[in-house]
């Protein structure tokens, strides 16, 4: 299953990889809890403001199964917000996003930059693998980019 916030590009997943493809956004999440082993979230999450990502990421722990993989890519930066153009976005030092992740109810698996190869400071992005923890859950509700399960196999 996947989730795409643009009806047009929902509809060329869909064609594309076969896959279910729902409509929705981070601010408007409605899916099962504990029903999804993994979410792919690639260039997406920093997109949330501050204020909202916790709200975002309990939402997203909540449709994983236990020991479910959150990927995350965000582009590294110094726990700043700002606008370019049309765009929001939030750029998070590693501690300032392990912070939130924590905070959410994840544990860390791993994390490097990309692209690889190049000195750090060439490494704009910082990918982030995180799963959840093996307790019961406090429901909380929904989730965002997903992988379908056809393509994990």
């Amino acid at each position: 299953m996947g989730l795409e916030g643009s009806q047009q590009a929902a509809q060329i997943a869909r064609t594309k990889s076969g896959c279910e493809v729902l409509v929705q956004d981070f601010f408007n999440l409605n899916l099962p809890e504990s029903a999804f082993d993994g979410i792919f979230a690639n260039a997406s999450l920093f997109h949330i403001p501050n204020n909202l990502l916790p709200k975002v990421l309990g939402n997203l722990w909540a449709c994983l199964k236990p020991n479910g993989i959150l990927f995350s890519s965000n582009p590294r930066g110094n726990n700043e917000e700002s606008w370019h153009g049309d765009r929001f976005g939030s750029y998070h030092e590693l501690e300032g996003w392990r912070s939130f992740m924590t905070n959410a109810k994840f544990t860390e698996v791993e994390h490097y930059y990309r692209p690889s190869g190049l000195p750090f400071e060439q490494q704009p992005w910082r990918l982030l693998q995180a799963k959840t923890f093996v307790i019961p859950r406090i429901p909380i509700s929904q989730d965002p980019t997903m992988l379908c399960k056809e393509q994990v196999k």
